[in-house]
């Protein structure tokens, strides 16, 4: 009797699940124009109602074994709000651009996954041997309501979508300095030269954190290779800088729109985005690339990306017709440390790879 129910329970969620499936796969689609969007808000409100009947999910073992019309009757509850959360999701990305879809979808598909987890785990432990599995019941009701939970974090607008994403790329940016503030001369013994350019990199960012010396990557970076690791150090401040003043002129152009209804900017924003997300894997590139033996062609691929980017951004912004100063400032500075950076890993002092070898063989 026991294996038939179960079999019968499996079936059951079988059932809900290759529907909710189905309804899931709404938010691969564009929402048309005519259907009414939701707010964000509705979603969260059913987002509360998930919760409230994990928990139920999760009080059913806290005791005997439930009843299989129980475990029924709160599947069938549990999926059918799932499905009406399915629903208003989908309703909310009406107007969504690329970036606020994806958000919206990884949030949900977390709620999604999370119950999965859940029920699926509370009908496998019906009629099993070993009981001690129901201990996991609260743990996995305790990861629907986190997930839930987080769709409060979600943004709920194409502006506050992007704008996060951009600021991220500004996060990624600080990691690649920092990595690259551990570069280290190979001897104590400097040039005067490198000596200066010690104090410029201390001038470009003052407030970082001490860096440690025992088991740094590249203590052998010779004064010529330090000098380009200074430089680049440059580039990626002036970088920066460009990223906070594009969220900054954004933020102006904002101010004259309804953030609600912002759609006549939405495709611009999303190319802005692209292009920083395209700067920021230059910025990668070019971090990467310092570590010894440094990769010149890399660098210079890099270079010359960054400054194509940075001029399809000026150019993007101009059509906005926005207050550009402060950005297209940041912008001749960070062109001009681009500019020095090149011509140092263009003049005969800076040696790729392949020379080296090439040295290296000769002398022996």
């Amino acid at each position: 009797m026991g294996r038939a129910e179960r079999e019968q329970l499996n079936r059951t969620l079988n059932q809900h699940l290759n529907t909710i499936h189905e309804t899931f796969q709404l938010l691969d689609q564009t929402p048309p124009s005519t259907l009414e969007k939701v707010s964000w808000e509705k979603v969260m409100q059913m987002g509360d109602q998930v919760t409230k009947q994990a928990t139920i999910a999760g009080m059913l073992w806290n005791g005997e074994t439930p009843e299989v019309r129980a475990l029924e009757e709160n599947m069938a509850s549990y999926f059918n709000i799932l499905q009406g959360f399915l629903l208003l999701s989908h309703g909310s990305i009406v107007g969504a651009g690329p970036t606020l879809s994806s958000c919206v979808h990884a949030s949900v598909k977390q709620v999604v996954d999370s119950s999965f987890k859940l029920l699926k785990e509370s009908v496998s432990l019906y009629g099993a041997r070993n009981k001690d599995g129901k201990f996991s019941m609260p743990q996995l009701a305790g990861a629907v309501w986190e997930a839930c939970s987080a769709l409060k974090k979600t943004p709920a607008t194409n502006v506050t979508a992007i704008g996060r994403a951009m600021t991220q790329v500004a996060v990624s940016m600080k990691d690649v300095l920092r990595e690259m503030k551990e570069l280290k001369p190979g001897s104590s013994d400097l040039t005067d030269e490198a000596s200066n350019e010690s104090s410029i990199e201390a001038e470009i960012e003052p407030q970082d954190d001490k860096i440690s010396s025992d088991g740094d990557l590249g203590n052998d970076l010779s004064p010529e290779e330090m000098r380009v690791a200074q430089l680049a150090i440059a580039v990626v401040s002036e970088t920066l800088v460009v990223i906070k003043e594009l969220i900054r002129t954004i933020t102006s152009l904002l101010k004259r729109e309804n953030p609600n209804d912002s759609s006549n900017l939405v495709d611009s924003l999303e190319k802005l985005l692209r292009m920083c997300q395209g700067i920021g894997i230059q910025i990668d590139e070019l971090g990467a690339s310092l570590y010894p033996p440094q990769e010149v062609p890399t660098m210079k691929a890099a270079l010359g990306k960054i400054s194509s980017f940075v001029d399809d951004m000026q150019a993007e912004l101009q059509n906005l017709k926005g207050n550009l100063e402060a950005f297209c400032q940041a912008c001749t500075c960070l062109k001009s440390s681009l500019g020095q950076l090149e011509s140092a890993v263009g003049c005969p002092g800076t040696v790729d790879l392949e020379t080296r070898v090439q040295k290296i063989d000769l002398n022996n």
